[in-house]
C-alpha cells in the first residue's frame, strides 16, 4: 500500500519533519511492506519556512539568517527564504509562543512583534523581489502588529513596542510613510485563521487565553487593541484574518497586505494534491485535533484535497478533542490520540518521539492489510 504521511508540527514539541519521520518509523514497524512518502506541512505557523524551502523545485531557495529582537527583548535567530522574486518569512521565529512559554501572562501582555518588523525590513533589501509572504501562526504576542510597525519606523516607539497592554496609552500614530515603503511590493499574509481583530471571535478573546492570559488580562488587552484600531483603521480591524497571530494580521493589513490560506499556499508549492493522488492512504496530524482544526488548518486542508481523489484520511494527533461525527464531516475516517490517559500524557511529554512511534505502529497494524501470498 502507498501511504502519504503529510502532517503539521506538534506544537512546541516536534517539528513537522520530526513528526513525519516518527510516524514513518512507527508505520514501518507495523506495516513493513508499505511504501511511504513523507511531506511535512504547515498552515503558516511554525514550519512554514521549512516547507517553502523544500518546495524550491525550479529555483534554489536562498536562506538568510538574522538575529532579531524577540518578544521580550532578547535576541533570537530568524530567517528569510527567497525563491526567485518572492521572499518568505515565518513570524513565529521572531515572536513565537515558545519564546514566551516561561513568562506567564507577561508574554501575552508585554510581548512585542518588533522582530517580525525587523525581518520585513531585511526582506525589503533583497534584490529583485516583487512579493513578500509572511506566515502567521503560533505567536506568543497580542500587540496587533504594533511592534512590527515600530521596527519599520513608526512612532511613538515606547507605546508601540510595549506589547498589547501599552497600546491603551497610545497618543497618536502615523503609518503612511511606512506603508509607502511597500507600495511597489505585493504583501501577502498566509494564515490558518479568519478571526477579526476585536470582539468575541477576536485575537484577545479567542487566542490570548491560550497564550497564558487571565480573564482580566483579556479584558485589558481588548480595551487596548480597541483603542489601537480606533487610532489606525477600525474598518480593517473587522477584516477576516486581522486577528491572526495576536493581531499581526491587522498590523500587516494596515500596510496593504492581503490574506491567503496558508495550507492552500503550501499545498500548491509542494503539490499536495499530486502526492495524495499517488497514494492509497493519507496520514495527517497536529498537536491538538480540535475545533480550530476545522477552520483552515493542515488537517482540514489535507482532508479537502483527499476528498477530491477519494483517498481515506487518518489523523494521528497529540490529543483528539473532536467527536467522531465532527471529524467525519471533515472527511477524516479515523482519529487517534498519542496520549489519552494521564500516564500516557506523562510518557509522551518525556519522550514525544517514542510515544508517536508507538501510536503510529498500532495505527499501521489497523489500517494496512498484510500482503497476500500467491
Amino acid at each position: 500500500m502507498r501511504v502519504l504521511i503529510a502532517s503539521d508540527s506538534f506544537g512546541g514539541t516536534l517539528t513537522a519533519q520530526e513528526v513525519c519521520k516518527a510516524i514513518a518509523v512507527g508505520w514501518k514497524l507495523g506495516a513493513p511492506h508499505d511504501d511511504l512518502t513523507l511531506l511535512p506541512l504547515s498552515d503558516g505557523g511554525p514550519g512554514f519556512l521549512a516547507a517553502i524551502a523544500a518546495s524550491g523545485r525550479e529555483h534554489v531557495a536562498k536562506i538568510r539568517n538574522f538575529k532579531v529582537r524577540g518578544p521580550l527583548g532578547a535576541d533570537v535567530e530568524a530567517q528569510l527564504c527567497q525563491l526567485n522574486e518572492t521572499v518568505y518569512l515565518e513570524s513565529a521565529q521572531a515572536c513565537g509562543l515558545n519564546l514566551v512559554a516561561e513568562s506567564g501572562p507577561r508574554g501575552v501582555r508585554e510581548g512585542s512583534s518588533f522582530g517580525v518588523g525587523q525581518l520585513l525590513a531585511e526582506a525589503l533589501k533583497c534584490d529583485g523581489i516583487k512579493r513578500i509572504v509572511i506566515g502567521l501562526g503560533g505567536s506568543g504576542t497580542n500587540d496587533g502588529g504594533a511592534g512590527l510597525l515600530a521596527a519599520l519606523g513608526c512612532d511613538p516607539a515606547s507605546e508601540l513596542t510595549g506589547g498589547g497592554i501599552a497600546l491603551a496609552q497610545l497618543p497618536r500614530i502615523d503609518f503612511a510613510a511606512v506603508r509607502d515603503r511597500f507600495a511597489a511590493i505585493e504583501l501577502i499574509i498566509a494564515t490558518d485563521v479568519d478571526n477579526p481583530l476585536l470582539g468575541p471571535s477576536g485575537a484577545s478573546e479567542v487566542y490570548a487565553p491560550q497564550k497564558g492570559a487571565k480573564v482580566l488580562d483579556v479584558a485589558e488587552l481588548e480595551v487596548a487593541l480597541t483603542h489601537f484600531a480606533a487610532m489606525t483603521d477600525p474598518i480593517v480591524a473587522k477584516v477576516a484574518g486581522a486577528g491572526a497571530a495576536g493581531g499581526l494580521g491587522f498590523g500587516l493589513m494596515l500596510l496593504g497586505a492581503k490574506r491567503i490560506s496558508g495550507i492552500e499556499m503550501i499545498a500548491d508549492a509542494l503539490d499536495l494534491p499530486g502526492a495524495i493522488a499517488a497514494s492509497d492512504l493519507v496520514i495527517t496530524g497536529e498537536g491538538s485535533f480540535d475545533w480550530q482544526s476545522m477552520r483552515g488548518k493542515v488537517i482540514a486542508g489535507v482532508a479537502h484535497f483527499a476528498a477530491k481523489y477519494g483517498r481515506p484520511v487518518v489523523v494521528i494527533a497529540g490529543q483528539v478533542h473532536c467527536a467522531r461525527r465532527e471529524f467525519m464531516s471533515l472527511g477524516v475516517e479515523s482519529a487517534y490520540a498519542v496520549a489519552e490517559t494521564s500516564a500516557q500524557i506523562a510518557a509522551s511529554i518525556a519522550d514525544p518521539t517514542g510515544a508517536l512511534i508507538g501510536r503510529a505502529e498500532s495505527v499501521a497494524r489497523t489500517w494496512s492489510p498484510e500482503p497476500q501470498n500467491d
